[in-house]
Formats: structure tokens, sequence, C-alpha cells
């Protein structure tokens, strides 16, 4: 029993269906409410399943597929976009006909230097340097047959030469020296400016 006085809601009918106002409308929400917590439910877990599932069965959406199709096939085409662009290196050109040397063309060798021409007018001068006497006047004649004009000759009173030699006075008498000494079978030649004859010819020992 309460404490509190009956009042209006305590007298019910006892043949009336209905028992207490405020609890028929509880019912009521509750019965509205259910169906949308079960379709949330539902929902929740169907996103829980396709979350923590589907990933690990290896089943991808259509959309994710294409577009990785796609980004597959723009790198495939941007890869070989760059050696299909890339320029062939040019072949190297042959030289034309005309650049090409000639054989014939090229010479065979430097080209001598012509033979100075042989003046047979300088005077000779012709010295006996052995003890043969006699052998400078024999000498002369030689040099006179050939041509050459023949200077003063007798016996030599300079230094005492161990071999024959000619002297020519500068190098513009080099080629006349050389060609009296092919005449007179004499090789040593020098250059010296302490004569007053352009040609001078000194017979040492051994000479035939």
């Amino acid at each position: 029993m309460t404490k509190y006085a009956r009042d209006e809601f305590d007298r019910v009918p006892e043949t009336s269906t209905r028992q207490g106002v405020h609890r028929t409308v509880a019912e009521s929400r509750r019965r509205r409410l259910g169906p949308v917590l079960a379709a949330g439910a539902a929902a929740l877990a169907v996103g829980l399943v396709a979350f923590l599932i589907m990933p690990k069965l290896g089943t991808t959406p259509a959309g994710t597929t294409a577009a990785v199709s796609a980004g597959q096939g723009s790198s495939a085409t941007a890869s070989s976009a760059p050696a299909s662009a890339a320029p062939a290196s040019p072949a190297p050109a042959s030289p034309a006909p005309s650049e090409v040397p000639s054989a014939a063309a090229t010479p065979s060798g430097t080209p001598k230097p012509a033979a100075a021409a042989v003046d047979k007018t300088q005077p000779v001068a012709i010295y006996n340097g052995t003890t043969t006497a006699g052998l400078a006047g024999r000498v002369g004649g030689t040099v006179t047959t050939a041509g050459w004009n023949l200077g003063p000759t007798g016996n030599w009173g300079g230094v005492r030469q161990q071999a024959s030699v000619i002297f020519y006075s500068s190098a513009a008498q080099k080629g006349n020296a050389e060609a009296l000494g092919s005449l007179l079978g004499i090789p040593a030649m020098v250059e010296s400016a302490e004569f007053k004859m352009p040609l001078v010819v000194v017979l040492g020992p051994g000479f035939q």
C-alpha cells in the first residue's frame, strides 16, 4: 500500500482491456524504434563484414580495378613513349669521293733540294802535305783536265794533316768543294775563312 491518496487513474473499470495509459504510450514508442534499430544493426554488420573480411578474400571493387588498369596502361605508355620518340643516332657520313686521298696524289717522299751548280771558274789551290815530291803538280794536272781553274800549288807549310782535306771559304763554296772531293777522292771537308782562296786542297799521308 502507498501513502498517497488514490486518484482518477486508480479508478479503472475491471472489464476494460486497457490497463494504464502511460504504459500504452511507452509500448507504442518501443514498437516504432524496434525496426529502425534492427536496420541500423544490420547495416553496421554488413559494413564490418565488407571492411574486415572482403580485403582478406582478395575482392576489390570494380571501380578500383578499372583505376589500377588505367594507371598501369598510362605508365606503360609513358615508359614506351621516350623510347619511340628518341631520335636515332645518325650514321657517320662517308667522305665524298673528292675528299678521299688518292695514292697517286700522295708524294712518295720529301723532294730533295736541287743541287747547287758547280762553278769551276773558282781558283783551286793545291798543297802537298806528304813527303812525295811533285804530288801537288800531278794533282793540279788532274784538276785542270777536269775543267777547274787551277790556282797556286806547292808544299804545305801549315799544321801537319793526318789525312787529305779540302777547305772552303763559305757555305756558297760547299757545292764546289763536294764536287772537287768527288773528283779527287777526298771526303773530308772543312769550312774555314783563314785562307784567301775559295778552295784549298791539302794532300795528306796516304793520298794516292
